[in-house]
């Protein structure tokens, strides 16, 4: 009796969710949903407190270090010992004679722990509060390449870290303005029609026909080389903006065509409600699990943009930091054959946009969750 009770309990907490509870319950279902949730609050995290968890100042340059590889952490050293404590082993460096290349060997009689919560450079941990704390440190003379280094001998790990800050976010800001045309300038055109639709439809079509890579181009180099990095951060979100929200207008457009005439969109005008209510209120949650998966798939498609554009040298530029950025030195096949660290900035592109896409099918599924 006992059992039977605690069964009716659970089901009738089932029937008393709200519509939010019944998301997250299915959402929880979706694995590959929740690691890819999962690795994006990693990344963003990571972003967001950047300066905490870099491990140099990312314009320092170590000329000791000019494409140094990156350093494996062990808990184990060159006699099998086990030690509580991570560390690194340093480098020693020749010059091959004929190449002039550096040629780095592990040298195992330098020694370098690894300490959580190390002081290490100040920093303004979004240009407010000071600090001087990182996770990760040595102390001197012991160097932590993590990702290795650069042609500058700059550190890439904590390069990367500081990318994934304007990476990450040109693809929020970027997908917020592109949606809201979107929604907005398919809503007008599908629910009013006429000279509108018309206006709309056609600025649609001129900007569907051009070539998206060569178009990106033209806007980008349009952006003067002398302007502040900030201006051109947000001169390429605008742009990314600027393109991508046609194909989220044509599809709002042809289902507020189809709901248009619904009962309730009809007894919701009877009521005296305001047409803009009715296209924010009633018609676009109508089909909530469609806009839900465009953005986490135009979010990529934004960081994905904006990687190319600066891939291209065409995007940001230096000194500002970005995935494109950085993936901008990879260019040569000799470099990227000799040093192959330098990609692991688009590994970081490839996990983020695979991590979106498991969210956004999690999410589209959580969207309907009767089916």
């Amino acid at each position: 009796m006992r059992g039977k009770r605690q069964k009716i309990t659970a089901e009738e907490r089932l029937y008393m969710a709200s519509q939010w509870q019944l998301m997250w319950r299915k959402f929880k279902k979706h694995k590959l949903a929740m690691v890819g949730g999962t690795i994006l609050a990693i990344f963003y995290v990571a972003a967001i407190f950047c300066e905490f968890f870099s491990t140099h100042d990312i314009s320092k340059r170590y000329t000791k270090y000019i494409y140094c590889p990156p350093q494996r952490i062990r808990f184990f050293d060159e006699k099998g010992k086990f030690h509580f404590r991570p560390f690194v082993y340093g480098f020693s460096h020749t010059r091959d004679p004929e190449t002039l290349e550096i040629i780095y060997e592990v040298d195992t009689s330098k020694k370098h722990p690894i300490y959580f919560f190390a002081h290490g450079f100040k920093y303004k941990l979004w240009k407010i509060f000071p600090a001087d704390i990182h996770l990760l440190g040595t102390k001197e003379p012991g160097e932590l390449f993590l990702f290795g280094t650069d042609k500058l001998g700059r550190d890439l790990f904590s390069r990367i870290l500081y990318a994934a800050r304007i990476s990450l976010s040109i693809g929020l800001v970027g997908v917020g303005l592109s949606f809201f045309l979107g929604c907005i300038l398919g809503g007008i055109s599908g629910f009013y029609g006429g000279a509108p639709d018309m206006i709309i439809q056609r600025v649609i079509e001129f900007l569907i026909c051009i070539p998206t890579i060569p178009l990106w181009m033209a806007l980008a180099a349009a952006v003067p080389a002398d302007w502040p990095p900030l201006r051109v951060y947000f001169a390429i979100t605008i742009i990314l903006s600027v393109i991508g929200w046609c194909g989220l207008a044509r599809v709002v457009r042809g289902k507020l065509i189809s709901l248009r005439e619904e009962d309730y969109v009809m007894a919701a005008r009877i009521a005296g409600v305001s047409e803009g209510r009715i296209i924010t209120r009633h018609l676009l949650p109508s089909f909530l699990s469609y806009l839900i998966v465009h953005l986490t798939l135009a979010v990529p498609g934004m960081i994905l943009g904006e990687t190319s554009l600066s891939f291209l040298g065409l995007g940001l530029r230096p000194p500002v930091v970005s995935w494109g950025v950085l993936l901008n030195d990879a260019q040569s096949v000799q470099t990227v054959y000799m040093h192959l660290w330098l990609l692991i900035p688009g590994l970081f592109v490839i996990l983020t946009v695979l991590a979106f896409n498991f969210l956004g099918d999690g999410l589209r599924d959580a969207a309907d969750p009767y089916k």
